[in-house]
């Protein structure tokens, strides 16, 4: 009878915690030109494979900590690295001088802070921003399904292929 409770409880605990969601905030500035992003031009703009939004001139991505578990939640959902992953890409691509991570601040508060004042930046977050100075470009969702555009733009997946991390077709 005590194991049957056990293996009810954990059950209904599986339950809960695959009913989780946890959704990330791409934002930018709200004067910035960009209105949404595909998942494909976040990930483009996050892993340095391009510099620009499609609509502007230069793109200036901030990113948290290596320890902070956003961080880790976020380039889970955009590329489907872990963050061991995701540090040896980027330890390769410094090592080949090819580009730069994006510049990394203390936590979120600075991050926002930092894309309100910079019409050029584009950062993320874990809670939908109230700033009035932040524009919301693509929502990356953990929950089943395909990750969410801020406004109409063509579909996307939550998991990135591989090919778009290698560069081939």
């Amino acid at each position: 009878m005590r194991h049957a409770i056990v293996a009810m409880l954990a059950a209904a605990l599986g339950l809960c915690t695959g009913a989780a969601r946890a959704d990330i905030y791409v934002v930018v500035n709200a004067g910035n030109p960009v209105q949404a992003l595909t998942r494909k031009e976040a990930l483009n703009l996050f892993m340095g494979r391009t510099r620009a939004f499609a609509q502007a001139d230069f793109a200036a991505p901030f990113d948290l900590p290596r320890d902070h578990a956003v961080r880790d939640q976020f380039y889970q959902l955009l590329t489907g690295m872990g963050p061991a992953q995701v540090n040896s890409y980027w330890a390769r691509l410094m090592f080949t001088g090819q580009t730069l991570p994006p510049q990394t601040v203390a936590d979120e508060a600075v991050l926002a802070e930092t894309v309100r004042r910079n019409p050029a930046a584009i950062g993320y977050l874990s809670q939908q921003p109230a700033d009035k100075g932040l524009r919301v470009v693509l929502v990356l969702t953990s929950a089943p399904g395909p990750a969410l555009p801020a406004a109409p733009r063509g579909g996307m997946s939550k998991v990135a292929e591989p090919h778009l991390l290698m560069g081939t077709p």
